[in-house]
């Protein structure tokens, strides 16, 4: 029978796993926002970029809230560890989803050619460097670098090195893919046969820019984050091997214009990811000794966590499936 740490830790990363899909692909979108051209040409791509998220932004940010909540109540150690040693990338973070956001809605009601720059300049580099730090926080956890404590890691090198860089750059590439991805899809259902052959393009080139960043850091693992590169290539493997087939296949299918398929198989591949690094580090939430049981709140406080997560779902996730059906259809 499932423990209610376990059956926590679960939830967390499911949670974990559906701001990956969503949000990060309105991270990327902002990215390809940014590389979409001059005021006049960019326009047609811009558009469909604030098509595609400009109902669901917000939206998708409910999934950070609700990982952020989840780890504070049901973890509060680890929680409380990750929250003082990485400080510095987690507010760059947040003042990284404030700005995005800000710019994001004032760039719609600018009157003026150079304000509308401005907001779209800042939408555009915060969507880039706020995945990032995100990335370095993640490196940081899985490097083992996050010590239990009170800011007894690091204040800088716990996320400012070989294993934190790399998942920075990985989580931007992979937002950007994921990004480009999605927006061929969109461009098809919106008749627009020249949107869709550009950003094929785009995904592709990132899908394999991606792919070699991956294999490369395999190296970077190996010395940089030894423990972390044995559980991806044991017990791991599997999601490895299923991620890397996914990825594969997703581009397989972008090169034939099957963008349905490909969207699927791209979410599949991040999803492998994310959860061959859960099974990796698995008992273990601050490697290299705290684990998911030691960390977890009293049995109550789980319980009561649990009940508060279900009924919640009751009324969001069907608001949700329904927003983003609504969206698809437009």
């Amino acid at each position: 029978m499932t423990e209610p740490a376990q059956l926590t830790l679960g939830v967390l990363w499911a949670g974990l796993t559906l701001y990956a899909l969503f949000g990060g692909a309105d991270f990327g979108a902002g990215l390809w926002d940014l590389l979409s051209g001059g005021s006049t040409a960019g326009v047609p791509r811009r558009r469909l970029i604030e098509h595609a998220i400009g109902s669901v932004w917000e939206a998708n940010h409910v999934w950070l809230i609700f990982v952020i909540v989840v780890l504070w109540t049901g973890f509060p150690g680890v929680f409380a560890a990750v929250m003082s040693t990485l400080y510095i990338p987690l507010t760059l973070v947040a003042l990284g989803v404030i700005a995005r956001g800000a710019a994001f809605a004032f760039r719609k009601v600018g009157e003026r050619l150079w304000e509308r720059r401005l907001f779209g300049a800042v939408f555009a580099l915060s969507s880039v460097f706020t995945p990032f730090f995100l990335g370095t926080v993640a490196g940081a956890i899985a490097s083992g670098r996050v010590p239990p404590g009170l800011a007894a890691g690091d204040l800088v090198g716990s996320w400012l090195n070989p294993t934190g860089l790399l998942g920075g750059v990985l989580a931007v590439g992979v937002c950007a893919y994921l990004a480009a991805a999605y927006l061929c899809d969109d461009a098809r259902r919106a008749g627009e046969a020249g949107l869709a052959a550009e950003f094929r393009k785009r995904a592709l080139v990132t899908g394999v820019a991606m792919g070699v960043v991956a294999l490369g850091g395999i190296g970077v693992l190996r010395v940089d984050a030894p423990a972390l590169f044995a559980g991806l290539t044991g017990r791991a493997l599997p999601l490895v091997i299923a991620s890397a087939l996914a990825g594969v296949a997703a581009l397989v299918l972008l090169w034939l214009r099957r963008f349905g398929p490909a969207r699927v198989a791209s979410a599949l591949a991040v999803t492998a990811v994310l959860w061959g690094w859960a099974v990796a580090q698995y008992p273990l939430m601050l490697p290299p000794s705290l684990g998911y049981r030691e960390a977890a709140a009293t049995s109550a406080v789980l319980t009561a966590t649990l009940a508060s997560v279900a009924a919640g779902a009751v009324l969001l996730v069907p608001s949700l499936v329904w927003l983003y059906y609504l969206q698809q259809r437009r």
